[in-house]
């Protein structure tokens, strides 16, 4: 991700095709050592396409991603139809979710800036 955000700021500034050493430039100046396996990557990917047309195509993809609204719209839909005594399992499924999400904040293994 990082190498991407050197890239965008790259092409922000002017430069509409930046090569490694400018990424590196960049990086390096916020105390980040660049990674050059990942850095080719990013550049021979982006590399005489168009930025914005790149995020474009980014936000259509991500128009078909799932948010997570489902179990909302069902707890508030069993409300509506069912009254109140429907409205309690679905906080109690909510609650116990929470409980259990709230152990799970490792890292996963990665950090942002790793």
């Amino acid at each position: 991700m990082r190498y991407i955000a050197a890239y965008l700021l790259s092409v922000q500034s002017g430069n509409s095709n930046p090569e490694p050493k400018d990424i590196k430039k960049i990086l390096e100046s916020v105390g980040i050592e660049a990674n050059d396996i990942r850095l080719e990557k990013v550049i021979t990917e982006l590399q005489g396409k168009n930025v914005e047309e790149v995020i474009a195509a980014g936000y259509g993809k991500l128009a078909s991603v799932p948010a997570g609204g489902a179990v909302a719209v069902a707890s508030s839909a069993a409300v509506v139809s069912g009254g109140a005594a429907a409205a309690a399992p679905a906080a109690e499924e909510k609650k116990e979710e929470k409980e259990e999400s709230e152990g799970s904040d490792d890292d996963m293994g990665f950090g942002l800036f790793d």
